[in-house]
């Protein structure tokens, strides 16, 4: 497993706010509707206030309520208190209902536009990322860590309102009974300190929590992907007890994260209950002396769990925000993740090649340690057909992966048309290659798609000459629906053999100067075969080719034949010598 990256939470919150940074007017938006939650628990325990002081008290109202009750009467001081507190309440829900619907907006659009860049990035990482790391990790950073920038903002803005209530409610009960304010507030610095011990605790937690699920995420992944092979072997149950083993590891990580939760939610409560008991006993002192009224201890109480309640939501949204954070670390650690292969500046731009490709010195290996490929010198001139022979392992598909820079060769150069592959523009040089491989990858869309798969826009009729040219039109015609019929997940609603020629219509819609054939006959039978072998002919005409197969009599209709083995090319028949690697 690769070293995993660390990000403070300073950085993390900068990149997640440069994130939002499309979306800051709705989240500007969203902050003031948050923060009009401030006056609203603010004015809470007012119409209890004056009921009690004032209805059932003798007490006079504030000068400014007392403008705007009408009359004198106690009944009419009621029915003020009665209707401002359902002022307040209906107050408070149109709020909470407007800051719910502008909270799930914003968040959702946060959420598409950094899961689309993950992807947009995940697909540019080279192969050599993805042979290491696998799909499955991708996939769980794409769909749920990507929603850390939804989550932390749904964790941030109630803090920031909650810290305004905070200190609005300070101030309220500084001004009623500083005494009472002072013994409150005493337990703030202590709930700060519980806080920033646990954050740093709980993080790693959520961390590992995460790669425990991508784990199981994976098991799923595998095996819905090779069903065939499981129900083949019968081997439902043994993947079933790998899924529930690896769940399993997920749900006692969940549990001791839940523990964690509880400890840290029970002492949070204790020490606010420590503080509300303390101004409860000194604020009855308070009235029996004569320095309160009843209903000021009321408010004072009140304001106390207002100042209490915003303490404790930011205690609630610690966890939270914890989480969000290891999933915004997760995906900001696949962000950071390089290319290997990349546009050299200046690089050029290639319109259609000519097709002469040539190996300089050239040797490969994916971990940089054991080599696939050792000093291969070769020249393919163009319009030349050469067949590439060899046992299992000798090197065959990585030779022909490396004229695309699907990877970079470790030692040596590659030339197309006497220029370095790393010179040209990579988007340009992947457009001169066409490729069909041993197992054909189709999309589950219809069969016209797939093979305009290049040229999404491209006329019908070309779609329907390429099926021709592929000995593929007339059992496309025999589908349901022809042309606009669904191939299935991978094309598995088709034979091996249809779906090789819809790869093979594919290639002549591209319509390269340089095709690459995979094993394209391997696996299908020998009636199936000569029909490919007939299409391939068509294809391979004017076109630079490098096809691999095992069997040599496939390779008959080359113009040229290399053999490999481990690496190394120890027959080269019919190429032209290479030139001099100094130049």
């Amino acid at each position: 497993m690769t070293r995993r990256r660390r990000y403070s939470n300073r950085t993390l919150f900068r990149r997640l706010f440069a994130e939002a940074r499309p979306e800051r007017g709705r989240l500007l938006a969203l902050l003031v509707v948050e923060v009009m939650a401030t006056p609203i628990v603010l004015l809470n325990p007012v119409p209890l206030k004056i009921a009690v002081d004032s209805v059932i008290g003798s007490h006079p109202l504030p000068g400014i309520l007392d403008a705007l009750v009408p009359g004198d009467s106690k009944l009419g001081i009621l029915l003020f208190a009665a209707a401002f507190q359902l002022a307040v309440v209906l107050a408070a829900q149109l709020q909470e209902a407007a800051w719910y619907v502008l909270q799930t907006a914003t968040g959702e659009r946060l959420t598409l536009a950094f899961r689309a860049r993950l992807f947009n990035h995940v697909q540019r990482l080279s192969l050599s990322f993805h042979d290491r790391r696998g799909t499955a990790d991708s996939i769980y950073r794409i769909q749920y860590d990507a929603e850390s920038v939804q989550q932390v903002s749904e964790a941030s803005l109630p803090v920031v309102s909650s810290v305004l209530t905070l200190v609005g409610a300070l101030y309220v009960t500084l001004l009623l009974d500083w005494k009472l304010a002072v013994v409150a507030f005493a337990v703030v610095p202590i709930l700060f300190v519980v806080i920033r011990g646990y954050e740093k605790r709980i993080r790693p937690r959520y961390s590992v929590l995460k790669e425990i699920q991508s784990s199981a995420l994976g098991v799923v992944q595998e095996v819905l992907t090779t069903v065939r092979v499981v129900k083949a072997f019968g081997r439902e149950g043994r993947e079933h007890d790998r899924f529930v083993r690896r769940s399993s590891e997920g749900v006692r990580a969940r549990v001791r994260l839940a523990f964690a939760e509880g400890g840290f939610g029970l002492l949070v409560n204790l020490t606010t209950g420590l503080g509300m008991a303390a101004v409860l006993y000194l604020g009855v002192r308070g009235v029996q002396s004569g320095e309160l009224t009843v209903g000021e201890l009321l408010i004072v109480m009140n304001y106390l769990i207002q100042l209490y309640g915003p303490l404790e939501t930011i205690s609630e949204k610690v966890a939270d925000l914890q989480s969000a954070l290891a999933g915004a670390e997760r995906s900001f650690e696949l962000i950071d993740e390089s290319p290997e292969v990349l546009d050299r500046p200046h690089a050029r731009r290639l319109r259609r090649a000519r097709g002469e490709i040539e190996f300089r010195d050239v040797s490969f290996s994916y971990d940089r340690v054991h080599p696939v490929l050792e000093h291969i010198s070769l020249r393919i001139d163009p319009g030349i057909r050469v067949g590439i022979a060899g046992p299992t392992g000798a090197g065959k598909s990585t030779l022909v992966s490396l004229p695309m820079r699907l990877y970079d060769p470790t030692a040596g150069e590659i030339r197309l048309d006497g220029i370095d592959l790393r010179d040209y523009r990579v988007a340009d040089l992947r457009q001169q290659f066409a490729i069909v491989l041993q197992e054909p990858v189709l999309f589950s869309t219809t069969v016209a798609e797939n093979i305009a798969y290049s040229d999404p826009d491209v006329d019908r009729t070309k779609v329907v000459e390429a099926a021709r040219s592929a000995n593929a039109h007339d059992f496309v015609m025999g589908l349901p629906e022809g042309y606009d019929t669904l191939v299935g997940e991978r094309g598995m609603l088709l034979s091996g053999g249809e779906r090789q020629r819809i790869a093979l219509a594919r290639a002549f819609v591209k319509d390269a100067p340089i095709l690459i054939l995979d094993e394209p006959t391997s696996a299908v039978d020998m009636g199936t075969e000569t029909v490919i072998m007939e299409a391939m002919e068509r294809l391979m005409r004017g076109r630079t080719t490098l096809m691999i197969a095992h069997r040599v009599s496939t390779l008959d209709i080359c113009d040229a034949r290399v053999e490999l083995d481990h690496g190394r090319v120890v027959e080269a028949a019919g190429l032209a010598e290479p030139l001099s690697t100094g130049g």
